[in-house]
């Protein structure tokens, strides 16, 4: 007959749970042990790209590990987004996402393949770059209150160029019209730089864009920023902000920042916000996000969990008035 001392199965019992909290305790000190993949949901070249590339080697600096860029593009961001969720919740892999994160929610609704708020850990909002209302050189306004007023008195004849689907320029020409009631003329395009090169020949009569694709164009002179939509932006300090001009609530802004897939463990989520807030804070990767008109954040990552639920909110409205639908 065997007899089976309870004692010593208890303690047995006790010491293996004890050494395998320590084991996962030791893997969440050493992380992360081999190099970090960062998805971006683009092509390689945009605005996600390069900040995410920045960040990553301020990062992998402070890690001691490499983080490399993962282009997924296509599918309006949806295509890399998925690829996030649906990657193993070990830290080896997180994604840089911009606004289309909270936009896309009310763009496609139940279409999308993931859940933005339960599918994911936020580690922390990165940077924003405001949208400038241009106007072509051509047009005789030389501020927000003239071009409503020259709106207002020729309904239905200026033209509205809105580069790119449900992006944040997109919504921002949407908010543009909706908070002021103006009846333009919406003239759609795939992308930025297809609209601001008929905005400088003269086809179309206003747009919002990002800074670094229409700066040189607005010191050169050939198209006139009215307003932007964050405040006063240090590289055209004589444009007003929205604010400034009356209209608080047209603030759409690109933003960028980290996520993670779900049940992100908790020390992995700490030490990756962390390490993304001290790399923002830093003067040389501050001062080259500067350079490209960006604005450095760092946020939490409670912080960046309000900011995405109010920026989903937002967009839901703007996208819900403007029936927006996806094509």
């Amino acid at each position: 007959m065997i007899r089976i001392d309870r004692r010593s199965v208890l303690t047995g019992l006790t010491s293996a749970a004890a050494a395998s909290l320590a084991g996962r305790h030791a893997q969440a000190q050493q992380y992360p042990q081999r190099p970090v993949r960062v998805v971006v949901p683009y092509a390689a070249g945009g605005a996600s790209d390069i900040v995410a590339r920045l960040v990553a080697g301020a990062m992998g600096e402070r890690l001691g590990q490499s983080l490399f860029i993962d282009n997924r593009g296509g599918g309006a961001s949806i295509i890399g987004t998925q690829a996030i969720a649906t990657a193993a919740p070990d830290g080896y892999t997180i994604g840089v996402v911009d606004s289309a994160f909270t936009i896309n929610p009310s763009l496609f609704g139940t279409k999308l393949p993931y859940d933005t708020k339960k599918n994911f850990t936020p580690v922390s909002l990165l940077a924003r770059t405001s949208l400038l209302l241009v106007v072509s050189e051509s047009l005789p306004v030389s501020n927000v209150k003239e071009l409503i007023a020259l709106a207002k008195s020729k309904p239905g004849t200026l033209s509205m160029a809105t580069a790119g689907l449900g992006t944040a320029v997109h919504l921002g020409c949407e908010q543009f019209r909706q908070e002021t009631g103006i009846d333009v003329v919406p003239v759609p395009y795939r992308g930025g730089g297809p609209s601001i090169i008929d905005l400088l020949g003269g086809k179309v009569d206003f747009t919002f864009s990002t800074i670094p694709t229409v700066l040189e164009h607005v010191r050169d002179g050939k198209l006139r920023a009215l307003a932007s939509t964050t405040g006063r932006i240090t590289k055209l300090p004589d444009v007003p902000s929205m604010a400034e001009a009356g209209l608080p609530m047209i603030d759409a802004a690109p933003d960028f920042g980290i996520v993670a897939p779900a049940n992100l463990p908790e020390a992995i989520l700490t030490q990756l916000g962390t390490v993304a807030q001290a790399a923002l804070k830093s003067d040389d990767l501050r001062r080259r996000l500067d350079e490209i008109g960006y604005e450095p954040i760092g946020s939490t990552p409670q912080q960046y969990i309000a900011h995405i639920d109010t920026s989903i909110e937002k967009w839901r409205h703007v996208v819900t008035a403007g029936n927006i639908k996806p094509e």
